[in-house]
């Protein structure tokens, strides 16, 4: 029983920035890479930016330069930092996270999202 809960979304204007917080909570042994996606309406749902447990984040090619992932491993949180924001970045945005329950058990969890919404 592991639950990923989000917040920190919200409307803001173009050129504005918002903070998304998402942490992961239950019986973990362990959270290995940790990912932000994002769906707008009529699109599949993409890749923002991934981090793992150690090592360096990776971007979309639309974020880079604006957007920074983060991670705390004691908290079991990640944060996607957004700033410049466009229009073109108003989606639902989704955790993820891949999350050991036993030490024969992993596997991918998400969160509920998150409207980030653009104004122009």
């Amino acid at each position: 029983q592991v639950q990923l809960v989000e917040s920190g979304g919200g409307l803001v204007q173009a050129g504005g920035s918002l903070r998304l917080s998402c942490a992961a909570s239950g019986r973990i042994v362990g959270v290995n890479a940790m990912a932000w996606y994002r769906q707008a309406p009529g699109q599949q749902r993409e890749l923002v930016a991934t981090i793992p447990r150690v090592g360096s984040a990776n971007y979309a090619d639309s974020v880079k330069g604006r957007f920074t992932i983060s991670r705390d491993n004691a908290q079991n949180t990640v944060y996607l930092q957004m700033n410049s924001l466009k229009p073109e970045d108003t989606a639902v945005y989704y955790c993820n996270a891949r999350i050991a329950t036993t030490v024969f058990m992993t596997r991918d969890y998400w969160g509920q999202g998150t409207q980030v919404t653009v104004s122009s």
